[in-house]
């Protein structure tokens, strides 16, 4: 099953399992959100939305916040000794999507346990 989402004025193709970077979206690391603008749900009988699928959403894990590459803006205008120089970076979010939801269920599955590392003494201690 596949939905094709909406975030951030973009149109995303997902399925369970994919992970994306979007614009960003509120919510702490390792949190589930819910996006609720699903513009197709596919499978066997595809459901097209006028213009959004009712009941639909997607859940996803927050893996990440972060800034995107730097962008410049550089504009000259030529013999008038003007220049502009501008930059900014993009907000984004890095998601997991978990589960494809239809007729207003809520998440089944919550957020992933964080891998801990062993600490090495207990490794050494093993080992002997």
């Amino acid at each position: 099953m596949f939905a094709v989402i909406k975030t951030g004025g973009k149109q995303y193709r997902v399925v369970p399992d994919d992970v994306l970077t979007i614009g960003k979206i509120e919510g702490q690391v390792g949190t589930i959100v819910q996006l609720g603008e699903v513009l197709v749900l596919g499978g066997d009988t595809p459901t097209l939305g006028v213009p959004l699928v009712a009941g639909a959403s997607v859940a996803a894990e927050v893996l990440d916040h972060r800034r995107g590459p730097k962008v410049i803006a550089f504009k000259k205008r030529r013999r008038k000794n003007s220049r502009r120089k501008r930059g900014y970076r993009d907000e984004l979010t890095t998601i997991r999507v978990t589960e494809i939801l239809a007729d207003g269920k809520a998440p089944t599955i919550g957020p992933r346990p964080k891998r801990v590392k062993a600490p090495a003494e207990a490794t050494a201690e093993a080992a002997e």
